[in-house]
């Protein structure tokens, strides 16, 4: 998949606002139309461009969030990720180098929900330990 400069301009003003008119993307970027249209065709027939999400503002999504850091038993990757996904505080797990094997991103509506969703990884077959860290502001967001 070859992405050109153009490409990640594109993708960048999409990243900004993924619902600007074809239109008003070709003007940004000084290209005619057509050829805005074709590029974004071909982003997402390779997979470039996987779809297109809606960014809650601040006061709709859940009001406690964290990032747990997770250490886990050598080959106990696929039972403690299928845990994982059983927990709907979980939003995101990422595999990671160092000293933490998985990085965990919760959300949750309540500190007891939180609370619980920590309980559960903690005592989830293959988890050694876990140290988690509770969002209290977020200072700059971009893309995601």
């Amino acid at each position: 998949m070859q992405i050109d400069e153009t490409d990640r301009a594109l993708i960048d003003l999409l990243q900004d606002n993924a619902r600007l008119p074809v239109t008003t993307l070709a003007r940004r970027l000084g290209l005619a139309r057509t050829t805005v249209q074709a590029r974004l065709d071909r982003l997402e027939r390779t997979g470039a461009i996987q779809g297109y999400a809606v960014r809650l503002n601040e006061a709709l999504r859940l009001p406690l969030r964290a990032t747990v850091l997770v250490s886990i038993e050598p080959r106990s990757g696929p039972t403690v990720l299928a845990r994982l996904k059983s927990l709907p505080q979980v939003r995101r797990v990422h595999t990671t180098s160092g000293r933490w094997d998985l990085i965990v991103t919760l959300e949750a509506a309540s500190t007891e929900a939180l609370d619980d969703t920590l309980d559960r990884i903690g005592e989830a077959k293959g988890v050694r330990s876990s140290e988690s860290l509770i969002h209290l502001a977020t200072k700059l967001r971009r893309g995601d």
